[in-house]
């Protein structure tokens, strides 16, 4: 499940409060912020553990993946599977007490985030495809608070689609190496040696659209101020890939996590500061 690295339930969190903060209008349910905060780590772990089962005979052969509990014989194949179903069952049981439209959303993420981790050996997106499982939780949001799913909604799912995108080339580039030799997919290996000038580009995108979705909903000066942190911030994960190395990419795919605080204090700021 990998509760010991948050990362992933982070990077799920952040634009989960997002939607559900603009979709109430700066007071959203505190109901629902309880139930999405829980089912973003029951989902995320879920994630972690069907990957772990699906990758199990791939990560013996990727160093940083090599003693993961499945690949290491710590954990069988019966208990992962048992494990998943737990923790896809409790989620499902907290979106029961939702609305119908959320209930029949979270079905569309259960198949995206059970599909993502078999991506990787058909395509060489398999990044963009958890952009959409991650991203998911922005329609989710907004059919929970307010009972349908507004069409700006979808320009707000299309960024955080883009900024997984983002980060995951950045993690799928500290695999790089393993990954060609073993045959896995990815963008680290689809964008080559254009590489940081895609990302850089994808960054441009991606701030694009949450300027955008912050004019469809009226968000100013403190959500762009916002923006404008993590403008900054994504410069320095530039720098940190500048060369390629292991190390850096990792902390850069790490430090995305404060892209997503930016974004979502100056989202609290705007709706709650005079």
């Amino acid at each position: 499940m990998r509760l010991d690295k948050p990362i992933g339930i982070l990077l799920l969190l952040w634009p989960t409060l997002w939607a559900l903060w603009i979709a109430g209008e700066g007071r959203p349910k505190p109901w629902l912020v309880m139930v999405f905060i829980a089912g973003v780590v029951l989902m995320r772990s879920a994630g972690c553990v069907i990957n772990d089962y699906a990758d199990r005979k791939i990560d013996s052969h990727v160093k940083r993946t090599a003693q993961r509990p499945i690949t290491s014989g710590v954990v069988s194949k019966q208990e992962a599977l048992l494990l998943f179903g737990v923790l896809v069952t409790l989620a499902f049981l907290l979106v029961l007490t939702l609305n119908p439209l959320t209930i029949g959303l979270s079905l569309v993420g259960a198949f995206l985030a059970t599909s993502y981790p078999f991506t990787k050996r058909f395509t060489h997106f398999p990044q963009a495809y958890l952009g959409a499982a991650f991203g998911w939780a922005v329609p989710m949001a907004f059919a929970a608070q307010t009972g349908n799913v507004d069409a700006r909604a979808w320009w707000l799912f299309a960024a955080v689609l883009i900024w997984a995108l983002i980060y995951d080339t950045m993690y799928a580039m500290v695999d790089r190496d393993d990954d060609l030799k073993i045959g896995v997919k990815s963008t680290a290996i689809l964008f080559g040696r254009y590489d940081r000038l895609i990302i850089g580009l994808l960054q441009l995108v991606f701030l694009g659209l949450l300027a955008y979705s912050g004019k469809l909903f009226g968000l100013g000066f403190y959500y762009y101020l916002g923006l404008g942190v993590a403008s900054a911030l994504m410069f320095y994960h530039q720098w940190l890939i500048r060369d390629r190395r292991r190390d850096p990419c990792f902390k850069a795919f790490l430090h995305n996590h404060w892209v997503g605080v930016a974004v979502f204090a100056g989202i609290l700021a705007d709706y709650y500061l005079p």
